[in-house]
């Protein structure tokens, strides 16, 4: 694990992202899979913080999504804790007794109640949780609250993820400023029906939770919604969104408030760029693909061709091999079971339209196509020819290192 490439498509460098007042951080070296690297982080939330959240759509759920979902109407939110090397998925009894561990541990040290405590895992699935690590190193990890940053955090939040993750940004509200700042992990088994395998969000508006909530419901649909590196949807897939209200505004109550677009906004840009972060380190990665949607029925069946070409094996590995197989968008479009004009459909890459009417365009320039697929930034635009609807989906080709990371992923 420790020898893998940072992704080719990373960022220089980890953004620098704004303090949430109410917000303390700790992160500490268990040794729950990985050694010689931290694997457990602890944020802490004042009192007075509301919490909203989107979970995994798997039936096979994580027993710490099991918990959250639970926990996630209590009105006294005081803590998130995640460990990494371990999803502690499909482990039955033993699964939800750690997570009980885990949250009373913690509720003892910050004195507050068990069902105020959040919690996630990541990793392999099957394996019985060491709870028995994360729970002897909880007096480390709240002594060391404050003592490290967002970019600590979302390292220790890792698992095959060749980078750590983050995102940020500030905004007028009030006459002064909100925030926000966001931390994900994720990188295989993506496609998440919900939201990331792991994202923290974190704001210091003053906000209802009902509002909260709606808000991350919505922002999470152009977000994390809207990519996919594989097309399978993990057992611990969870996004939560923790709002302090510290930044001193009246307290936003109804989505109808004025105040509503700029958070909304800012909100949706922290996501999106997190949602892409992901994308980028998708194992195995060479090229980020954006796929666009236009002239389906409804917005709805745009996504799911979208999502179709974008889950593609024969597409993805052509966009590897630097081929403009348009014949394979056409099969993904085909077969997304949503109306399409087979003789109205239009095919572009890199803008450059290929195909057309049906057809292929006669004599179109491949130079320029060439040169754009040599490239690490993809771009593949198609319309249906049906209707309105229109759909943006993130993701990215498919190379031999895919197979070879997730075939060595136990190991």
């Amino acid at each position: 694990m420790n020898n893998i490439k940072v992704s080719p498509l990373a960022p220089r460098e980890f953004p620098e992202l704004p303090a949430i007042v109410g917000v303390r951080l700790s992160v500490v070296a268990a040794g729950i899979k990985y050694s010689g690297r931290t694997d457990v982080w602890l944020a802490e939330l004042a009192p007075g913080t509301v919490v909203a959240g989107v979970f995994t759509r798997s039936k096979t759920a994580s027993a710490p999504v099991d918990w959250c979902r639970e926990v996630i109407s209590k009105n006294h939110p005081r803590a998130v804790l995640v460990n990494s090397g371990n999803a502690n998925a499909f482990t039955g009894v033993a699964g939800r007794d750690a997570v009980k561990a885990s949250a009373t541990a913690i509720a003892t040290r910050l004195d507050c109640q068990p069902d105020d405590v959040f919690l996630a895992s990541t990793g392999v699935i099957g394996e019985p949780l060491p709870v028995q690590r994360i729970t002897e190193s909880m007096d480390a990890l709240v002594s060391g609250l404050g003592s490290v940053g967002w970019p600590q955090s979302a390292a220790a939040i890792m698992t095959t993820d060749t980078f750590a993750k983050g995102a940020g940004v500030q905004f007028e509200l009030d006459g002064g400023h909100g925030h926000i700042a966001g931390i994900c992990k994720g990188s295989g088994m993506i496609e998440p029906d919900m939201g990331t395998m792991l994202g923290f969000l974190f704001t210091d508006v003053a906000i209802e939770r009902e509002v909260l909530q709606q808000l991350l419901v919505e922002c999470n649909e152009s977000s994390f919604n809207s990519i996919t590196v594989d097309s399978d949807t993990s057992t611990s897939d969870t996004v939560l969104l923790a709002a302090t209200g510290t930044a001193g505004n009246a307290v936003i109550r109804s989505m109808g408030d004025p105040r509503i677009g700029a958070f909304r906004l800012a909100l949706d840009d922290v996501m999106q760029d997190l949602a892409r972060q992901i994308v980028r380190d998708g194992e195995g990665a060479s090229k980020f693909i954006t796929i666009d949607v236009c002239g389906a029925e409804d917005d709805r069946a745009a996504r799911v061709i979208a999502k179709s070409i974008a889950n593609s094996p024969l597409v993805k590995t052509a966009i590897a091999g630097e081929d403009a197989n348009w014949g394979r968008v056409v099969m993904a479009v085909g077969k997304a079971g949503e109306q399409a004009d087979r003789d109205r459909l239009r095919i572009r890459m890199g803008g450059i339209e290929i195909a057309a009417n049906g057809q292929a365009v006669p004599e179109y320039d491949e130079r320029p196509l060439d040169a754009h697929l040599r490239g690490s930034e993809i771009h593949i635009s198609v319309d249906v020819g049906v209707g309105s609807g229109t759909a943006r989906v993130w993701t990215c080709d498919l190379t031999e290192g895919y197979i070879r990371i997730n075939a060595d992923y136990r190991s």
